[in-house]
């Protein structure tokens, strides 16, 4: 009998340790972002970090964990793009494509179809230097199966994916031209959660060793300041994984991302409350990096008040682990 307790402890000790969640990586300066998405400058390395508001607020640091210093807005005049939302962008993407910097942000309004993808981009990402070249040609609207907002750009090997959605058929994906500014041919779904409203969306591909991840966002995201979700429900970071960049992803256990697999990365724990708004990149000196928004409790539950979150991944298993 005794034993058999020293088994059942140890076991339930196991699984704490495996649930368990590091602590997100220090952050001082500017930390209050939404929606973030994070890139070295090629040239020095300095960090630089956009995020949803103000116009796509971004600002700059020598660190990942700062001083983060507010460089303004990336696009002081709005979008060229003739819809609702034009100078209240969101969801920002940063990715090196031949020599520039793009950034791709969404036109929309809060809950509806009537949105597209746009990209602005600059040779040095120096306040002033952003050319915004409209719409990617990535349009949604009540007719379609899906919303275009939340962008991510795959980079494989020279051929560019655009990944993007939220509810409605969850995700997509696109393949783009050569510059990764225009849409080449017809999208298609690559995650979809048949169960409750869909809320599945944020997307990011990260390509390591032989897979491709498919990281997103899944739950209730804002207001939790107003209304909080029931417990499990609110935001946190799935993940799925193929050796195709276009299909065939699926979770840890085998389910089809496409019928609501996912395998989840990081979740509530702490005092941190519901993660996402997520990516992934390479870091210089630490190697593969999650960041992401989130909740400290402590603090307050307001979306004004989600904090910049990063942690190390670990891919030694196959799977990302924080």
């Amino acid at each position: 009998m005794r034993h058999f307790a020293d088994i059942t402890l140890a076991a339930v000790l196991f699984t704490a340790i495996a649930n368990a969640y590091a602590k997100p990586g220090s952050c001082s300066g500017a930390c209050n972002v939404h929606d973030p998405t994070l890139i070295q400058r090629s040239s020095d390395k300095r960090y630089f970090r956009f995020s949803t508001g103000n116009k796509i607020s971004y600002a700059s640091a020598t660190s990942i964990n700062g001083p983060w210093t507010n460089i303004g807005s990336m696009l002081p005049a709005g979008s060229s793009i003739d819809l609702p939302g034009n100078d209240d962008l969101w969801a920002p993407d940063a990715q090196l494509v031949n020599d520039l910097y793009n950034v791709y942000y969404t036109v929309s309004t809060f809950g509806s179809q009537n949105s597209a993808i746009g990209v602005a981009t600059s040779p040095t990402m120096e306040p002033g230097s952003w050319t915004d070249h409209g719409s990617t040609g990535i349009l949604s609207s009540s007719s379609k199966n899906y919303n275009a907002i939340d962008a991510n750009l795959l980079n494989d090997d020279g051929s560019y994916y655009m990944n993007f959605g939220s509810f409605w058929h969850d995700i997509y994906q696109a393949p783009m031209n050569s510059a990764a500014t225009k849409v080449a041919s017809s999208s298609y779904n690559v995650a979809f959660d048949p169960s409750g409203t869909h809320a599945v969306e944020g997307a990011y591909m990260y390509k390591h060793g032989s897979y491709y991840y498919l990281f997103y966002s899944a739950g209730t995201c804002c207001g939790f300041d107003t209304s909080r979700p029931a417990s499990g429900e609110e935001y946190k970071i799935k993940v799925c994984r193929s050796t195709s960049p276009t299909s065939g992803f699926v979770d840890k256990s085998g389910v089809a991302c496409t019928n609501g697999g996912g395998t989840v990365v990081l979740e509530s724990h702490g005092n941190v409350y519901g993660p996402g708004g997520q990516g992934v990149f390479t870091d210089s000196s630490l190697g593969p990096v999650l960041y992401y928004h989130y909740v400290d409790t402590t603090i307050g539950y307001a979306d004004n008040q989600k904090l910049f979150g990063w942690n190390k991944i670990d891919f030694s298993s196959g799977w990302p682990v924080v």
